[in-house]
This record gives C-alpha cells, structure tokens and sequence, in this order.
C-alpha cells in the first residue's frame, strides 16, 4: 500500500484577510482527497503565533476563536519571549506544506523562508519571487523592465513625501488617481484622489500600513479583469473573468470582497475581443515568468474605454473560497478543484526535486568526492 502523504495546512495569520484564510481551509480541506493524503491544520493567530492541532482543530471545527486562543494562551509564559511557532514541535512527521495564508507572512516570502529552512516541499513561489510579488514597487518595476505594460506611478515615503505635493503629483499623472501601501493585499489602506485634501488624508491612511507608498495613475471606469495561471517552469493561463462592482462605488474595495459581496457580479468566463483575451493572457504569463513566481498566482488586470489593458498586481495565494476566482477561472476552464489541488501539490513537489539539485557550496570542477552532500 502507498503511503499517504502527510500534508500540514497552514491557515490564519495576522493580516486582514485572516477570516478569509480560514474560509479557504476549510475548502481546500474538504477537496482534498483523503485516500491519498493525511492532513494535520495548524493555525496562526491574528498574533501571529501558531497553535498546535489540537487547538487549530478545535476552531476550524466550529469552537469561537477568541476562547480557544485565551485557553492556548494561558498556557504559554508570555512573560517570557515566545518563538510563535513553537506547535512546529509537532511537525517532524510532516511531508509537505500546504499554506493558506493570504497577506503578509503568508504571501511576502516569510513563511516561504520557514519551509526552506525545515528543507520541506510546499505550494506556491519561493522566497524571492513572493517577496517581490508582494510589494507593488518592486513588482512594477520588473515589469517595466521586462516591457509589460503597467500604470505609470511615484513613490512616496515618509522622507520624501514633501517631494511630492498634489500639485506636483497632478500634473505628472493626472487628477485621478489611487493612493496605495506598496506591500499590502486586500485593498487595505487603497483611496481613490482627486483633489489635494484627498491626497493629504489617503497617504496619512496609507503610511499607517507601510513606508513605501505608490501613488499610482488611475483609469476611470475600467473593466477589472482577472486570469488563473497554474504551473512551474511551463505555466498555463485560465480563461479570463470579470469583477462588476456595484454602480457608484470606486473600485473592488475591502468591502466588496469581504464585509458585502451581494452587489458585485463575477463573468467567467467574460465575453472580450479575441485580440484583447490574447493580449492579457501573453502579458500575464510574461509576468508571471519575469517576477519568478511558481505552482500558482491569480493577476489582475485593468482594462480602460479603448480596451487597452494594464496589469494591475500578482496575488501568490489567491482565496479558495467559494466566491474567489482563482479555483473558480479554473473550473470554466475545464479543472475541477479536487484536481486543482493534487495539481498544485504535484508542482510544489516538482519544484522542490528540481531545487534539491542546486548546491550551495563551492567545488572545483572533477574534485567532488563521492558521497559528499549537497544541501537544497
């Protein structure tokens, strides 16, 4: 008999989507195929501090989170410095990761680091490719730089910010525009500006959530477009889908995809001009290539009035929940989501295989010694 490979799903975390995260668990628990896989769920607090299985059971069973974290935490000595991720303990038997965390930690190359350090397999890009994906100055600039198109932005930091005025800011992109923390998801701390008293107010919001800040050009009512890519070193692309928001409101805010989704309409697949689907699935893929990312990423896409579209950002670990449009792009496009899954996991154990053949110790070309151990 095969063994079962034994899976850690990671859920939680600190970030604003963290219910989200939790919605996704449990979606993905449920599509994972348990003939083939043993699954043990732990998961981060809003503290950023990892329960064991016992207690992440026990909340992903239904039990109200604020008890089970007060109980888990009377147990520790939190008068001492505590490593969060002491439940790691639990984890010897563990064959690979399977992280649900949207946001910082989950998406900004921390956790990333984590699995490589226990040397283990795990879905999604690597630490480099999640770090840049993840802060949306470095993202736009390798995408300028590898000719795909994107919104001509500045970037304003704390000592800078008397640099960049209204007036200024204005006449170098126009009178609308989106104010936004470069490395933060969920449309947190996102203001759509139009005027100097906008401008002063969204970055004072915004320098709450980061330090680097892009001021970025905006497109006045355009189609907001999203793809599915899945794959390593040979992605592939969904078909596309379309985000409708209610009429009135600026953009697809933390509102519309979390707090009151009933006005927003998702199209999948959406009705375009052949050229224009090509146009966003090549440049999606260039993108994809370009920023390194690997197993999975949904990104996003803004289209204006003349059908040009812009890409707008890479998500490295799109929702699983039963509205988000990753798993849902692949369902119209002919993957089921139990099949989804295995899939990713196949490209996370891929990808490890292909990483464990990189060493990183230097050896003069005919002298290794037989036996001598590489490191991945």
């Amino acid at each position: 008999m095969t063994k079962k490979l034994h899976i850690a799903l990671l859920f939680g975390g600190n970030s604003s989507e963290h219910d989200v995260s939790k919605r996704s668990a449990h979606n993905i628990y449920d599509a994972l195929d348990k003939d083939k896989y043993d699954v043990s769920i732990f998961m981060f607090t809003k503290d950023g501090i990892l329960l064991n299985n016992e207690e992440s059971q026990r909340i992903f069973d239904g039990e109200p989170e604020d008890k089970v974290v007060e109980e888990a935490y009377a147990k520790m000595d939190l008068t001492k410095p505590l490593a969060p991720i002491m439940a790691l303990n639990e984890l010897q038997d563990i064959d690979f990761f399977y992280p649900v965390i949207h946001g910082n930690l989950g998406e900004d190359g921390t956790i990333q680091g984590l699995f490589k350090l226990l040397n283990k397999p795990y879905i999604g890009s690597n630490i480099a490719a999640s770090a840049i994906s993840f802060d949306k100055d470095l993202t736009k600039k390798i995408l300028s730089e590898a000719g795909i198109r994107n919104t001509p932005y500045v970037l304003v930091t704390p000592e800078t910010r008397d640099q960049y005025p209204w007036t200024q800011v204005e006449e170098k992109l126009g009178n609308l525009t989106f104010v936004k923390p470069a490395k933060q998801g969920s449309s947190v701390g996102i203001h759509k500006v139009t005027n100097a008293d906008e401008y002063e107010a969204a970055l004072d919001d915004a320098f709450k959530y980061d330090y680097k800040v892009l001021v970025e050009q905006g497109i006045d009512h355009p189609q907001e477009i999203e793809i599915s890519i899945l794959g390593n070193e040979h992605p592939i692309a969904s078909k596309l889908g379309a985000v409708r928001v209610p009429k009135g409101d600026a953009f697809y805010d933390y509102d519309n995809k979390f707090v009151d989704a009933s006005g927003v309409i998702f199209e999948l697949p959406v009705k375009l001009p052949q050229y224009l689907v090509d146009e966003i699935t090549d440049m999606a893929l260039k993108a994809y290539r370009a920023l390194g990312m690997k197993g999975l990423a949904r990104i996003d896409f803004l289209v204006d009035a003349n059908n040009v579209p812009y890409l707008g950002e890479p998500n490295t670990l799109p929702g699983f929940t039963n509205i988000s449009l990753y798993p849902q792009m692949w369902e119209v496009s002919g993957i089921s989501y139990s099949e989804l899954i295995d899939r990713l996991i196949q490209l996370g154990l891929d990808e490890f295989k292909r990483n464990s053949k990189i060493r990183y110790d230097f050896q003069e070309l005919g002298t290794e010694k037989v036996g001598q151990k590489k490191y991945n």
